[in-house]
């Protein structure tokens, strides 16, 4: 039996990717820029013209549409236009059908009542990174656990190296991806802009037991 097929739409450098890849499903990834660091097959294509160009090929789909609108970097630039497509994303997403989880951080205009937030504490990891994933099927969150290491912005190396947590931002090194994200593979810059895999290893896992649950 083939492995079911997801579509990762605006994957960057592939940290949702590497979860949901884990968790059982062959990806596909897609996005505007070039990212010679995706782990899997790429396609630079407009995210939302290619899914409903091609969606019929897929089981499941994962969004994560830009999120700086929402970011104080975007605060800190009131001048500049960044995209917005949730909204759309979404539009796309009910229009077409497939099981979805469209993913961005905490202030983004995602639907509570139909999301679940994870955080890096819940799998052991050393930064907190809470995103939210929302998404028409049923989702379930492990227990989040009480905030009691520390989170260094600055000076991040040497408390890194006392045990702290870290804010992960375009400067980081690539020393701390593999214990504060689970990633390997990414520049600073790639790893600012990750989700870590673990989060899209326990959705994909719930997603694929739902599909199987149908075909059953």
């Amino acid at each position: 039996m083939s492995a079911p097929r997801l579509l990762d739409l605006f994957c960057c450098a592939g940290g949702a990717a590497m979860g949901y890849h884990r968790a059982g499903f062959e990806v596909v990834g897609v996005d505007i820029n070039p990212q010679p660091n995706y782990p899997f097959e790429f396609h630079q294509a407009d995210a939302i013209h290619y899914l409903l160009e091609h969606w019929r090929e897929f089981d499941a789909i994962h969004a994560s549409p830009p999120c700086q609108a929402w970011t104080p970097l975007g605060a800190l630039h009131p001048d500049k236009k960044y995209p917005e497509l949730i909204d759309a994303t979404r539009s796309a997403l009910d229009l077409i059908g497939l099981p979805y989880v469209i993913e961005n951080v905490m202030s983004a205009p995602l639907l509570k009542e139909s999301s679940i937030v994870l955080c890096g504490g819940m799998f052991g990891l050393r930064t907190y990174r809470h995103r939210r994933f929302e998404s028409p099927l049923p989702l379930v969150a492990p227990a989040h656990p009480k905030h009691v290491i520390r989170t260094a912005t600055k000076r991040r190396r040497e408390l890194w190296n006392e045990g702290w947590h870290v804010s992960i931002t375009g400067d980081v090194g690539t020393y701390l991806g593999p214990e504060a994200m689970g990633v390997d593979w990414m520049n600073g810059n790639e790893l600012c802009e990750a989700i870590p895999p673990a989060y899209t290893e326990l959705i994909g896992g719930q997603i694929i037991q739902q599909i199987e649950g149908v075909a059953a």
